[in-house]
């Protein structure tokens, strides 16, 4: 595979809490490719968030590094020398919380346009006509002047959703979007996901979803304690599990 297809490479990545006490993360490399939906499962307290927030530096990596696009984000200099602007980085990753971080005194127009218009300097105008079209493609457009807490669950993390969309990201980093959720709004936040996954946009999911893990994703990596143990397609990690951790776990989750 040619160099410029892999969009995210992550090498030997390492997490210590407690001076080396917790290994949140211990030893974790692998490759993210364009176009790759790659869904991350594993027990509570596997690594698996530490990971996602790793990729855009929310979480400091102890050591190891992580090349975004062919740029180190984990040194303090870029490849010409200078300060690296982790910031301009992270504005081509979108992400996803559980708890869709919505600014609760504006709008949801207001709060779709503040970082296109104050991040990338896009005008008013045209940060509310793109948002307007992104609210329109997951059914809120009527929703434009509502507040947060006027919304539903299911309808904030949507806009939470098309809010990181709407800096036209390279890749979007989902971290457990549903947990935070009601079941019976799980389904339209996955709708949404799945509607990306076709347009090709690259995403890298942790989510207990397995159904989604199954019928979305391209490639499963399953962690436990700290390390990457098992990846492959869905149907080489689900119907095919070869590491008794994820058999242990594949038993009790299926």
């Amino acid at each position: 595979m040619a160099i410029s297809d892999k969009l995210i490479q992550v090498k030997d990545l390492k997490k210590y809490y407690n001076k080396g006490a917790i290994k949140a993360l211990d030893g974790v490399s692998v490759d993210i490719d364009k176009g790759d939906v790659m869904v991350v499962i594993g027990p509570s307290g596997s690594g698996k968030s530490t990971l996602l927030r790793s990729l855009n530096l929310l979480e400091q990596p102890t050591s190891g590094s992580i090349i975004f696009e062919g740029v180190d984000i984990t040194r303090k200099k870029g490849p010409d020398g200078k300060k690296l602007d982790i910031d301009k980085h992270r504005q081509k990753m979108g992400m996803v919380f559980q708890h869709f971080n919505l600014f609760p005194h504006m709008t949801i127009l207001q709060n779709m346009c503040i970082a296109p218009v104050q991040v990338k300097g896009v005008s008013q105008e045209d940060a509310e006509k793109k948002a307007m079209e992104l609210l329109a493609r997951v059914g809120l457009a009527d929703r434009a002047d509502a507040y947060p807490i006027q919304l539903s669950g299911g309808q904030k993390q949507r806009v939470a959703i098309v809010r990181a969309l709407a800096m036209e990201p390279d890749v979007m980093l989902f971290d457990e979007p549903t947990s935070a959720l009601d079941p019976e709004m799980v389904g339209e936040v996955l709708d949404v996901m799945k509607e990306l996954a076709r347009e090709g946009m690259t995403m890298v999911v942790v989510t207990h979803e397995m159904g989604f893990a199954r019928e979305v994703g391209n490639r499963v990596l399953f962690m436990a304690d700290g390390k990457l143990l098992e990846e492959g397609s869905p149907d080489e990690i689900f119907n095919h599990p070869q590491n008794p951790r994820l058999q242990d776990f594949l038993s009790k989750v299926l």
